[in-house]
This record gives C-alpha cells, sequence and structure tokens, in this order.
C-alpha cells in the first residue's frame, strides 16, 4: 500500500495536465489536480478557443460585403463589442464546467489554489501539504513584456480578451501567431490597425514564400505592416499612446498590445528548492520520458519550452500516464506536426519549408498554384489563395505541405495524416480531388520547379 497521499499529483489543470490526470486516473492512479487561476489553462481560456471565435467574428464584416454580388441585399450593419465578449465568456464558463466535470468523473481530485514543491515528494497548497509519488509540472507558459519605458501602458493578449470597449486605433507588436492573429482580428473590427516586427518579416520559421504572400494579403486588406521596427519607449498624452519607434518615428495609438513571446510559467513554485534543473529562459528541462532532474518530478507541455503547442501538451499528457501507469512505452513524434495561424487568411502548414528542404535534400521539386478562391470570384474582392507542395525528387515523397486561404487548418489537418504516412508525390496524384474545392488542387498540382539542395 502506497505510504503516499496521491500517486500523481499535477500542478496546472491546462490541456496537458488534465490530460495526464485523467488519463492516469483511468489506469488506476490516485490523482489530485492544483489549479489556481482557471480550468483548462491558456488555451481555453486566454488563447486558442477565445481566439478562434475572435478570428470568426471578425470575419463577418467581410461576409456581409461578399454576400451582395451573390444577390443578398442587406442594410448598414453595426458590430457590438460587449455581445461578443458576453457571449464569449459564457462559452468559456461552459467549458471550464467541462473540464471539471471530466476530472470528477475520472476520479480526480481537483484542489483550488496555488500549489508550490516542498521536496521532491511533497506539494503545499494554503498551508496544507500532500504528498505524492511523483508530481507532474504542466503549468504552461505566461506572455512576455520587454523591460522599456512605458511598459505600464502595454497589454498582451490576456487582457485584449476583457478589453472595455474596442480603440480606434491600436498597435500590435511581435511577429509570431498571436501578433499576426490579432492585428487581423482588431482589423476586422473596424479597428485601424498597425503590426510592429523588429525582424525583416513575420512567421520566423515558417516558409518564407508562404509568409511573403501573407504579408501582401494583409497589406491588401489595409493592415499597416512595419518590419525591421521596434518600439523604444511609451509616453501617455492625454488619451492617447505616444510610440517612439526605432527608425525615428512616433505613432500615435489608442493601445498597444504586444505579443513577443511568452516564458516558462515556473516562477515562484519551488522548482528551484525541490532541486530541478530549469534553461537559461526558465523552462523545465526534461528527458524523453518527461522526467526532469529530479527523477519524481515531470513536465510536459509549454514549461519546458520545446513544442508550444496546444495538441502537442495533450499528447505528451497521453504518453506519459500511459508510461507510468499502463505499462506501455509511449513518445510523441514531434516531426511533421501541422499546424495552423488563423491570420486572415489563414496560413495551414505540415512538413519541411522550401528553406529547410534545401539544405536537407539534394534536389526537391516544388509544386506552388495561386489563384482566386471560388468564393470570391463572383466579388471584386483580390485575395489569393496561394498552395504549395516540396518533394523529395530521389523518394518521391512529399516532405513539405503549405497552404494560404480560407480554411488552410481544416484543409492541412487531412494533408498532415498523408505526410505521417509517408504519401508520395504520385500518391497525391492518383487521388481523386473533389471538385470544385481548394483542397483538390493539392492533387492536380503537374508542373514542379527544381530545386538543388
Amino acid at each position: 500500500m502506497s505510504t503516499f497521499d496521491y500517486d500523481l499529483f499535477v500542478i496546472g489543470a491546462g490541456s496537458g495536465g488534465v490530460r495526464a490526470a485523467r488519463m492516469s486516473a483511468g489506469f488506476g492512479a490516485k490523482v489530485a489536480v492544483a489549479e489556481d487561476r482557471y480550468l483548462g489553462g491558456t488555451c481555453v481560456n486566454v488563447g486558442c478557443v477565445p481566439k478562434k471565435l475572435f478570428v470568426y467574428a471578425s470575419h463577418f464584416a467581410e461576409e456581409f460585403t461578399h454576400a451582395r454580388s451573390f444577390g443578398w441585399q442587406m442594410g448598414k450593419s453595426t458590430f457590438d463589442w460587449q455581445t461578443l465578449l458576453n457571449n464569449k465568456n459564457a462559452e468559456i464558463s461552459r467549458l471550464n464546467g467541462i473540464y471539471e466535470t471530466l476530472l470528477a468523473d475520472a476520479g480526480v481530485t481537483l484542489l483550488d489554489g496555488r500549489a508550490s514543491l516542498i521536496d521532491s515528494h511533497t506539494v503545499s497548497i494554503a498551508n496544507k501539504s500532500f504528498s505524492a509519488e511523483r508530481i507532474l509540472v504542466a503549468t504552461g507558459s505566461w506572455p512576455s513584456v520587454p523591460d522599456i519605458p512605458g511598459k505600464e501602458h502595454i497589454i498582451t493578449s490576456n487582457e485584449a480578451f476583457f478589453l472595455e470597449k474596442l480603440p480606434e486605433k491600436v498597435t500590435v507588436v511581435g511577429g509570431g501567431y498571436i501578433a499576426v492573429e490579432f492585428a487581423g482580428i482588431f482589423h476586422g473590427f473596424g479597428v485601424e490597425t498597425t503590426l510592429l516586427y523588429r525582424g525583416p518579416l513575420f512567421l520566423r520559421g515558417f516558409d518564407g514564400e508562404i509568409r511573403k504572400h501573407l504579408a501582401q494579403e494583409m497589406r491588401k486588406k489595409g493592415i499597416k505592416l512595419a518590419f525591421d521596427t521596434n518600439i523604444v519607449c511609451i509616453e501617455k498624452s492625454g488619451q492617447k499612446l505616444q510610440a517612439a519607434l526605432t527608425d525615428g518615428r512616433t505613432l500615435s495609438t489608442d493601445l498597444i498590445m504586444y505579443a513577443t513571446g511568452r516564458h516558462p510559467n515556473t516562477a515562484g513554485i519551488g522548482l528551484e528548492e525541490a532541486g530541478v534543473t530549469l534553461d537559461e529562459e526558465g523552462a523545465i528541462i526534461v528527458n524523453n520520458d518527461y522526467q526532469s532532474s529530479v527523477s519524481s518530478i515531470y513536465a510536459i507541455g509549454d514549461v519546458t519550452n520545446r513544442v508550444n503547442l496546444t495538441p502537442v501538451a495533450t499528447a505528451e499528457g497521453t504518453a506519459l500516464a500511459k508510461a507510468l501507469y499502463n505499462g506501455e512505452t509511449a513518445r510523441v513524434d514531434y516531426t511533421n506536426i501541422p499546424t495552423c495561424v488563423f491570420s486572415q487568411p489563414n496560413l495551414g502548414t505540415v512538413g519541411l519549408s522550401e528553406e529547410q528542404s534545401r539544405e536537407k535534400y539534394q534536389h526537391v521539386d516544388i509544386y506552388k498554384s495561386t489563384f482566386t478562391p471560388m468564393k470570391l470570384t463572383l466579388t471584386n474582392h483580390d485575395e489569393k489563395t496561394f498552395m504549395k507542395l516540396i518533394v523529395d525528387k530521389s523518394t518521391d515523397k512529399v516532405i513539405g505541405v503549405h497552404m494560404l486561404g480560407p480554411d488552410a487548418g481544416e484543409i492541412i489537418q487531412g494533408i498532415g495524416i498523408a505526410i505521417k504516412a509517408g504519401a508520395t508525390k504520385t500518391q497525391f496524384d492518383t487521388t481523386i480531388g473533389i471538385h470544385p474545392t481548394t483542397a483538390e488542387e493539392f492533387v492536380t498540382m503537374r508542373t514542379a520547379e527544381t530545386q538543388a539542395g
């Protein structure tokens, strides 16, 4: 019989922590989860879910315009920010309740409060201690804000989901998923939007050509993009914020949102005191079994700062539970992870970029297609869909697929299965397309550009 209060104590009830807790309990482990903020973590509360709802909401202005070209006559449309907030909050509350029910039904003890480690087998919450054979840290990450003069005027995505009112002008700073997505969201709501990024082009690490196409489409929509630019300091002048830029300009705006990265949420929870080794960014260093430098303490998800995606955290939670409590050798395959940036238009990708392909393979074939999506052919909207296949010429294997256009994420998810299965270009070519769809273009591309590695 165990001498511990719990077999597994999970700190953090986000996607990864909840998955690990539920599955471990299902395998017979006695499990507790501690959460001091909100069930479901970043994704459910201030991340993927509300962001996608905002993306949907912000796209209706274009939809109304397109509808007129299909014969629909409508009066003047108006947008009420508070209605969206109220409905979003209600949906998040519903999801919080679902997470609580899932944990309860699995037999997991849910503890409300901030947990910290006392030692390798002990956790404290509100001056009450609990012992556990194993401890799992799944506390996620938190937005980072640079230490510049006037930083008190900056908001992050956390606050953007709860603004009392929409600004007339907004400046978004950053070049990753969140910055690009919120630039589209604010613009869709009618806010004059500027996106600043310190580098030459946003979404570093993605295929270079698709990044350029996205920048072009965003500019067409009226979003102002300023690359190789950053904010030096911020001052408040009346109701406006004045941002001094590195290029010497001063930008006047109502709201400044930074999306310049996130840091692992490891401060102040006793990790160092328990002997857990962190890297220079504060992430928990783990081995292939998600085990930290302390054998009884594990970590998954963003807190390890490896592949910071919600589905990866849940996959890690699944693998850990299977390995610890069901005797399975389970490892997450981090290659060919499909992903989507919910920019406007959407960007979906799986596999290698063209730049990565050239470095790894001697000869690659590149297939591309740029066209007006059928939905827009009756409108005067100039948005273009861009699609790209990258093939290893020596094996005919498709090693990278990239798409910019409506529903790119939905399409790339299915393509991701094919890439994971090792599909060849010949198999793509012999697959019959669904007509008329955008997705069929992936199985009808025939003319390649051969590139040396």
